[in-house]
This record gives structure tokens, sequence and C-alpha cells, in this order.
């Protein structure tokens, strides 16, 4: 369980950086790096981050029950 919380939180810190970044600077790092906001792996990328906020949710409210 402790890997799982520590690569979603790096994966959920991925995400919010980027989208500090699209929103200050228009610049999506991660469509850069994988090819376009359409490119296969990128879309990965966006599906993983996403999932991560989901189970980083699960864990939070897991500690406060």
């Amino acid at each position: 369980m402790k890997v799982l919380n520590l690569a979603t939180l790096i994966l959920v810190i991925v995400g919010g950086l980027n989208w500090g970044l699209v929103g200050a600077f228009d610049f999506d790092l991660v469509a850069a790096i994988f090819g376009g906001q359409t490119a296969p792996l990128a879309r990965v990328v966006y599906v993983l981050v996403g999932v991560s906020a989901i189970v980083q949710l699960g864990l939070l409210g897991a500690k406060r029950a």
C-alpha cells in the first residue's frame, strides 16, 4: 500500500505541475514530451494522473475514517 500511495502521489504532483504550466504559460509539458495531447502515450499519462487522484482521494478518506 505504501508503494501505491507514493506512486499515485507522484503522479498527482506531476499532474498538478502540468496544470500549473498550462494555466501560467499555456504550455502542456506532458503533450510536449509525448507528442501532443492526443498521442497515445500522453493519453495514458493523463488517465494515470486522473486515476491517481481518485486513489489519493480514497486513501485520504481511509485515513480520516
